[in-house]
This record gives structure tokens, sequence and C-alpha cells, in this order.
């Protein structure tokens, strides 16, 4: 994979630096990634400028939206309108996400990583400013990678490194039980509890160590006077779908 973005194709209508940037990452993309979902080796970049997604792929029909930053990824990635945000995470149109890196000296892509619409739930779209002078309903927003588990990370390039290419469908394949949920609330119980399992910070542990995070999940959850059994709940799903197993009793493993 080339890991640099091709100034031989600028042309001099080019004159601001983000128009510059989009077309020299848009065709990036167009030339170098495969589909992360079934592995088609190109994927198609959208002739005409849609609202939603700017790539898909003409065998899955997935769809993808292109975010890019100089220097670093950060922890949030600036988007649009707050509002349109949200409405996109109920519709069926809602794509997925690439995430590009790059380096405004080199032109080098630093880092390059899909995130699957199925971990886009309301709590990780956050308000941006106060609105337009003349439109004050009209809320930015920025997607917080933070509150994103680290299975929702799928890097093809980290750190200027490539990650082999049947690992990075492993890892698109190993997530995609979340879209069984139809239902956000479920998902997010699934999305916290995985979340917990990333702040351990070890593959392997125990069902106390994720009851230790029982009062930040009541806090999140203060309608539901169960954590304990939430957790065991969504514990067993996740075990279910092949995310973890027991190890023994009372201990987990993730895959």
């Amino acid at each position: 994979m080339n890991l640099f973005l091709d100034l031989k194709i600028l042309s001099k209508e080019y004159k601001s630096q983000p128009k510059k940037i989009g077309f020299l990452t848009e065709n990036w993309v167009d030339k170098q990634i495969y589909c992360p979902n079934c592995g088609e080796l190109k994927i198609d970049k959208y002739e005409d400028s849609r609202p939603v997604a700017d790539f898909f792929c003409s065998h899955c029909k997935e769809e993808y939206e292109l975010k890019s930053k100089k220097d670093s990824m950060g922890n949030r990635i600036l988007d649009g309108a707050y509002g349109t945000m949200i409405k996109r995470l109920n519709s069926a149109n809602n794509p997925n996400f690439f995430f590009l890196n790059y380096n405004l000296d080199s032109y080098k892509v630093l880092n390059f990583a899909v995130i699957p619409k199925h971990f886009f739930v309301p709590e990780i779209i956050i308000k941006r400013g106060k609105g337009l002078k003349d439109r004050p309903e009209y809320i930015m927003c920025s997607i917080d990678l933070t509150l994103i588990p680290r299975s929702g990370k799928i890097f093809y390039i980290k750190d200027g490194h490539e990650e082999g290419r049947e690992k990075v469908l492993e890892n698109w394949e190993k997530t995609l039980f979340l879209r069984e949920e139809k239902e956000i609330s479920a998902k997010g119980w699934l999305l916290d509890v995985m979340m917990c399992v990333d702040k351990l910070g070890h593959k392997d542990f125990s069902l106390n160590e994720v009851y230790a995070f029982e009062n930040e999940l009541s806090e999140k959850h203060p309608d539901n006077r169960h954590i304990k059994d939430k957790i065991r709940q969504q514990l067993q799903v996740l075990r279910d779908k092949g995310y973890l197993e027991f190890s023994s009793r009372g201990n987990y493993r993730l895959t």
C-alpha cells in the first residue's frame, strides 16, 4: 500500500488548502482501500456530491464517509450539524466512517481506520458551539473517539505501519453482531460493558473487576436498579457472540 498522497494529480483549480486535501485524500482512498466488510479489493467513489456517503462497495453495498485530519487523529473529529447527525443514527442510510490522518509536510498517511456504523450511538455525538447567528438551532457536532470501544476502531494503518488485510477483515467481522441490536439503548449497554473491559487494560479479567464499574454505569443508567445483573447479562451476550470466552468460573478472556 502506497502511504503517500499523490500530488501529481493536483490541478490549478484547487487553490484552497481544504479543497486540495479533500481531493488528495479521496483519491488516495479510491486507489488504495479495500472494503472491510467483504474484502472487495476496490471500493468506488460516488461521482456526485452525496449528503451522506463518499464511497461505496459495489459488491456488498456498504457505504463509507471519509473524514480527514492533519498531524494526529486526536480524541474528537469535527462533523456537521448535530441534529442531522443524530437523525442519521436511526436511518437506513447511516454510513460507516473512514478516518484518515496525514502529515502535511510529507503528505504521508499516518493513520487510517474505519469505524463501523454499528458503533455510532447518540452518546458519542457531542454538541459543538452555540449555533449560527442567524440560525441558533443549527448546532455543529464532533465525534468523540474516546467513547468508542477499542474494537470499534479498526486500523488499516497505525502510526505509519500497515495492518494485514486478513486482520482488518477479521476485526470487522468480530463486532457485526452489534447490528442485530436494533434498539439503541440495548446496543448502548453492550458498548458500555465493552468500554469497561477496555479500561481494564488486559485480555484476561474477572467478573468482579467489571463489577467495579457499577457506580459509573449506575450514573449513566439511573433508571436501572440492578446494575450487576445487567453486567452479567451483557457479558453473557458478548460470550455468546464470540467476543469473549469463559476461561474459568467468574473469569473471562477477550478473543
